[in-house]
């Protein structure tokens, strides 16, 4: 394969452009649809007339279907694009990309997609989409799920799929809510996952940072009690890497202890630890739920981040959890290597 692109590049490069081209319009309209010529042509860049006569060519090779309500993909288009994935990774480098982070940073697996989700949000989906492929190859026929909050694991319960293999789902939030935006909170994030997967869910009703005094007395409700024990004996995890700053002020974190977070350098945090560049927890919040020292025992953990700002914030973290599998992007990806 890797020859025969080399080929290509030497004696066929603008064949190499035009289908890249074609597999971003692909791409794009799987992620969106069903989408506009005017908004698909404003989100990929590309002039209204080059976007028309790529249109015209895709759906006489019956890869799109144009109605009224705008493009989608036809089953011939979504296996046709399954198949020029493995390709296109090659073609772009992403390939050398993900083999380059592993050695790096020394873990097992890296999925890296294409763009930068600081430059384009819908980057989010398509790592969504690459995370909930990876769940599907990882899922036993027993599973509990726990899943985190935030707008980058939100992307992912919306890519959610039914498990054609009826294995047994069950999703439970990961940790208590943040207070923000009802979509972005575990709770609502395990739900929407576990419909979309035809699965069950549990749902933990409770603030994540609690003073000390609550946090005993909340944990010793029998509800509450019974999904903590579920979370800790998951046998997945989803999660992203927050930047440390970003996250602490979602938080509300006192004035002291957000001097506290600066001052140690603090980039990045995950389950409510916050952690300096070499990896070391410089701060940790009382939270209810998953703990970082419960990571060890699960079997598959899954962490989902990406765009070019969160390069260092996924460093620091890996460093502390080296089993993790990490679902990144392009932006990232390459942040991470020149890193």
């Amino acid at each position: 394969m890797k020859q025969i692109i080399e080929v290509q590049k030497k004696l066929l490069p603008d064949l190499l452009s035009i289908m890249q081209k074609r597999y971003e319009i692909l791409r794009y309209i799987r992620l969106m649809q069903p989408i506009g010529r005017r908004s698909l042509s404003g989100s990929l860049g590309l002039s209204e007339r080059v976007l028309r006569s790529e249109v015209d060519f895709l759906k006489a090779q019956n890869l799109i279907h144009v109605s009224v309500a705008g493009m989608t993909l036809t089953q011939e288009g979504t296996v046709l694009l399954k198949s020029l994935e493995e390709i296109m990774k090659e073609v772009s480098g992403l390939k050398v990309l993900e083999a380059g982070i592993e050695e790096k940073l020394g873990i097992s697996k890296v999925v890296v997609v294409p763009g930068d989700s600081d430059q384009s949000p819908w980057v989010k989906k398509e790592m969504g989409r690459a995370c909930v492929n990876t769940m599907r190859k990882r899922f036993h026929d027993e599973n509990i799920i726990a899943v985190a909050g935030g707008t980058t694991i939100s992307s992912v319960a919306e890519m959610m799929k039914p498990d054609t293999k009826n294995r047994e789902l069950l999703f439970v939030p990961a940790r208590g809510g943040l207070g923000e935006k009802v979509q972005n909170q575990a709770n609502t994030i395990c739900a929407t996952m576990a419909e979309k997967a035809m699965g069950n869910y549990r749902l933990l009703h409770i603030p994540d940072s609690l003073s000390h005094e609550s946090y005993q007395s909340m944990i010793e409700e029998p509800s509450i009690k019974e999904v903590i024990g579920l979370i800790k004996n998951s046998s997945m995890v989803i999660h992203g890497i927050g930047d440390a700053k970003t996250m602490a002020q979602r938080r509300k974190t006192a004035p002291e202890n957000m001097q506290k977070i600066e001052q140690a350098h603090a980039v990045a945090e995950a389950f409510g630890y916050y952690f300096n560049e070499a990896g070391e927890v410089v701060h940790k919040v009382q939270t209810v739920g998953m703990q970082l020292a419960d990571l060890e025992k699960i079997e598959c953990v899954i962490a989902v981040a990406g765009g070019a700002s969160k390069a260092k914030a996924i460093r620091a973290y890996l460093k502390k959890a080296p089993h993790t599998i990490l679902i990144t992007d392009e932006g990232a990806a390459k942040e991470l290597i020149r890193e």
